[in-house]
């Protein structure tokens, strides 16, 4: 019986080499001449951390992020941004995380959109992705049509992988 997965997951390599992009150009940046920054990359925890000696610079720092990102194809709703914290020293932080997989929540909003359609298709939730089966690939090609059209008011970044006839 013809498949496929629903997934959201973004590539660590993408975003480890936007932060080394980032990198570079806040050491060549005027206004971070001499001022105290740090941006980390925690692969293992997919989570980046930001830290600089004011809110402006912190803000500054996601900008720069959020556009080596944006140009690297990566979908910013993919992200889950902390608000900016004291961390001491004058200093100030703010972690931004980026979501692998789909949520629970996430995964029957778009099972329900599936059944919705009343398309002769069967959805299975299994772990941080959805199963899709169907007796037709062009049933199942519509629901990959319905769901990059509805994508925008999900809120997610989707892909469709493992396509089995």
């Amino acid at each position: 019986m013809p498949s496929f997965d629903i997934v959201s997951e973004v590539s660590i390599q993408e975003i480890d080499n936007a932060v080394n992009q980032a990198q570079k150009e806040l050491a060549s940046r005027y206004d971070f001449k001499g001022k105290k920054y740090d941006l980390v990359l925690d692969k293992q925890k997919c989570e980046m951390k930001l830290t600089a000696d004011s809110e402006t610079h912190v803000i500054a720092m996601a900008d720069i992020i959020n556009s080596k990102l944006l140009k690297r194809g990566i979908d910013l709703v993919s992200l889950d941004v902390d608000k900016i914290k004291p961390v001491g020293g004058m200093m100030m932080s703010q972690s931004i995380k980026v979501k692998q997989g789909l949520e629970t929540d996430v995964a029957k909003k778009i099972t329900k959109t599936i059944k919705d359609s009343k398309l002769k298709v069967d959805t299975q939730i299994q772990d941080k992705q959805i199963r899709v089966t169907g007796k037709k690939i062009d049933d199942l090609q519509e629901v990959i049509s319905l769901l990059k059209e509805k994508q925008q008011e999900l809120k997610i970044p989707m892909q469709f992988v493992n396509m089995k006839n």
